[in-house]
């Protein structure tokens, strides 16, 4: 017991000590900033406030023909002439680590040259891995990540991008999305963490800690960018840059609580939506950028615009008149930074409105200072440049396990009829459908190129699904042809055929690789001719196993209830082949688990935590697949859920346990998830939240207890004044098929 206590009090020692430093690091930081800031010149802070594309400085563009070339001259002119303080993205593919060294080396020389030799700082999107460094790790989609329930996972993504992109001579990336995935046509819903906010918020904070640890200075680690604040995933016609319509309340409830725990996490910087709620574009938003983020949510990083979208207020939002009205408007909403990107207007024109009176020098200075901060805070002023001696991190063997771990995790056995899965290795199998030899499917978009979808510049050692059946069970026991592609037929007639003489069919469907606006679509369904593809087969008499390779849960009732087994893919990165045919045949156990609704029907849309009037009358919630669903190769058994009282004060903490033993005869992975349900309240209440989740481990035949501390926090919502609130009265806990009501009182 002595040792113990000792134990704990050299444990909170310590802990007091690196708050204490780090208090004393942020004040050195905060001198800095203020002594930087008062030799700059008004030219010099604006410059800093000005983001170009590295287009911009380009002689070529990157293609799989042509190499990039950066121009001297107009890069000099950027930072000499415009002191532009950051510069983004590819010019349009991804380059070997060694010439992201050449650029950012250069980038920096110039930078030195200026008067304060202030250290340009590179931004890029990294989102799942170093996505334009060639042979980086590829890792599974944001949603695909959410699907396996693991916050390890999500923490060794985020430490892992981290290294391979810091290792690119890049300090900042533009990731994690915290947009809610809840509106399931959205063409960017893969890169968001689902539908549900507690998964969410959890996720996205284990991997910001992941990529900046507690020092974004050192090697390895760098500063997060949390996008796109706020509201932008949830456009009433499921396309990209379109309206969203959201309260007040149910922007409270639902999409800002995910950008809460980020910044709680410790991100430095936010990118705006580039769409517009309620009206009001992202980008001229006040009361969301600065009465709500600064005042509320109390954030002091960097507020960056996305593409091009504050010019579009005047092209595209027509809410100003002249492009110089789009900047002030801007500005004086809470952008500190401007995506400009391909020109200097920004810098013109934001030059003029503080010469004119008509932006203060005030929120110049607050702007540049929290630029120049996220600067010091990475050590660009003690080292701006790349590291060459890091370069051996990128694609280790160490990294290659992790993402094919998190591959296999991530794929969710959404039907096993009979228990038809696993394979048998002696089955002959042919193997069919648009994805099943193809890699850019697995990865998506932004890999290598923005729309992921450049086949030819993906590395020819990664194994697509066929080839890594052929690799599992040999040549011999594998038959292939395409039969359609996503959206045609191909050679389906010739298809039928190698099916019938097959023992098994594994059917690859879903979506080819897009980004962003190119994936908007106008029916979830799949595309006719795959559905038609697949209904050709399944009359072949011959059991079907569906592989669903996609972005977002393309409908396929028409036959779903006829193909034998479902396993569903949501972008499971360079490893997805292998981790495909791993599930397939035994060799890993499935346990993914939906972190979106699957709907059964175009419009079927109806989510998880649906309200009371939701399920009332005819309506209903039944969806394909519900949120939280998947199965494994083996059974788990849930028993003897414990409450530490059946009635608590509003401050107090509700101690949940639940035993969980694996009653089947493999090893497998299970996530324990924890419903809470507040039955009545002066707002209508969802039908159940997710408030608590644990994958855990299990042999056959063990058992564990696994436990759960609910508090006032997951108690709490946004009641009638917009205020967050808790109300006594009845809540009850489920957990798998076991309930337990309780009182707050």
């Amino acid at each position: 017991m002595k040792l113990t206590t000792l134990l704990l009090g050299l444990l909170m020692l310590i802990i007091n000590n690196i708050e204490i430093q780090s208090q004393k690091d942020d004040a050195k930081i905060e001198k800095r900033v203020k002594e930087l800031l008062s030799k700059m010149t008004l030219e010099e802070k604006v410059g800093q406030m000005t983001q170009v594309t590295i287009q911009a400085v380009s002689k070529k563009q990157g293609t799989k023909n042509q190499h990039h070339e950066l121009d001297d001259a107009k890069l000099e002119e950027a930072i000499l002439k415009y002191h532009v303080g950051s510069i983004l993205n590819v010019y349009d593919v991804a380059h070997e680590a060694e010439y992201w060294h050449e650029v950012i080396t250069k980038i920096q020389d110039i930078a030195q040259k200026t008067r304060l030799k202030i250290p340009v700082i590179y931004g890029i999107d990294a989102i799942h891995g170093a996505t334009y460094t060639k042979g980086a790790t590829l890792f599974p989609q944001s949603l695909a990540i959410a699907s396996t329930w693991n916050k390890d996972i999500a923490r060794n993504i985020g430490e892992i991008t981290s290294i391979e992109t810091r290792a690119s001579g890049i300090p900042w990336n533009f990731y994690p999305v915290l947009d809610l995935g809840r509106q399931p046509l959205w063409p960017r819903l893969w890169e968001t963490f689902g539908e549900d906010v507690f998964l969410a918020s959890q996720l996205g904070t284990e991997y910001i800690k992941g990529a900046q640890g507690d020092d974004i200075s050192k090697p390895d680690k760098l500063a997060t960018c949390l996008k796109h604040y706020v509201g932008y995933s949830f456009p009433i016609n499921g396309l990209d840059r379109t309206p969203a319509w959201i309260s007040e309340r149910m922007l409270r409830e639902y999409f800002l609580p995910t950008f809460e725990a980020g910044i709680l996490a410790g991100s430095p910087t936010i990118m705006v939506n580039s769409a517009e709620v309620d009206g009001i574009p992202g980008h001229a938003n006040y009361h969301l950028l600065t009465e709500i983020l600064r005042d509320e949510l109390k954030f002091n990083g960097l507020v960056v615009s996305d593409w091009e979208d504050v010019k579009r207020l005047y092209t595209r939002d027509r809410i100003a008149s002249s492009p110089k009205e789009a900047v002030r408007i801007a500005v004086m909403a809470g952008i500190d930074m401007s995506m400009v990107p391909y020109d200097f207007s920004f810098y013109d024109l934001l030059l003029e409105l503080v010469k004119e009176g008509k932006v203060p020098m005030k929120r110049i200075d607050e702007a540049v200072s929290r630029i120049l901060r996220v600067k010091f805070q990475l050590g660009l002023f003690e080292n701006p440049y790349p590291d060459k001696e890091l370069i051996k991190n990128i694609a280790t063997k160490e990294h290659t396990n992790a993402n094919l771990n998190a591959a296999q995790e991530s794929i969710i056995l959404a039907k096993n009829e009979d228990d038809f899965l696993p394979l048998k290795r002696d089955k002959k199998v042919f193997v069919t459908g648009p994805t099943a030899n193809m890699l850019s499917p697995l990865n998506g978009g932004w890999t290598i190129t923005w729309q992921g979808n450049e086949e030819s510049l993906y590395p020819q050692e990664k194994n697509t699904i066929l080839e890594a059946i052929k690799s599992k069970v040999g040549e011999a026991n594998v038959k292939y042809m395409e039969g359609c592609s996503f959206d045609a037929d191909i050679n389906s007639n010739e298809a039928y055929m190698e099916a019938v003489n097959s023992d098994v069919i594994v059917l690859c469907l879903g979506e080819p690789a897009y980004c962003e606006t190119p994936g908007n679509i106008y029916d979830l369904t799949l595309p006719k001719a795959q559905i038609d593809y697949a209904t050709k087969l399944l009359n072949s008499g011959k059991p079907v196993v569906l592989v669903l390779v996609e972005g977002r849960p393309r409908v396929i009732t028409e036959i779903a209830k006829e193909v034998k087994s479902i396993l569903i893919a949501f972008l499971p990165g360079m490893e997805g082949g292998n981790a495909i045919a791993d599930l397939l045949y035994g060799d890993a156990n499935p346990s993914g688990k939906l972190p979106i609704t699957y709907p059964k029907s175009p419009n079927g849309i109806t989510l998880y935590d649906y309200k009371p009037l939701e399920s009332f009358d005819s309506n209903k919630y039944d969806p394909l697949f519900p949120f939280g669903h998947g199965l494994s190769y083996t059974k788990f058994s849930y028993n003897n859920l414990k409450l530490s009282s059946d009635k608590i004060k509003m401050n107090d903490k509700l101690i949940v346990s639940v035993d969980v033993e694996n009653v089947g005869k493999l090893k497998g992975k299970e996530v324990v998830q924890l419903y809470l349900t507040d039955l009545y309240g002066s707002v209508s209440r969802p039908n159940k939240q997710l408030k608590g989740f644990e994958k855990i481990e299990l042999n056959p035949g063990e058992r564990k207890t696994v436990t759960f501390t609910i508090d006032k926090s997951h108690l709490s919502f946004i009641g009638i004044d917009n205020k967050r609130i808790v109300e006594p009265g009845e809540f009850i806990i489920t957990v798998g098929e076991l309930k337990k009501h309780f009182f707050v009182e």
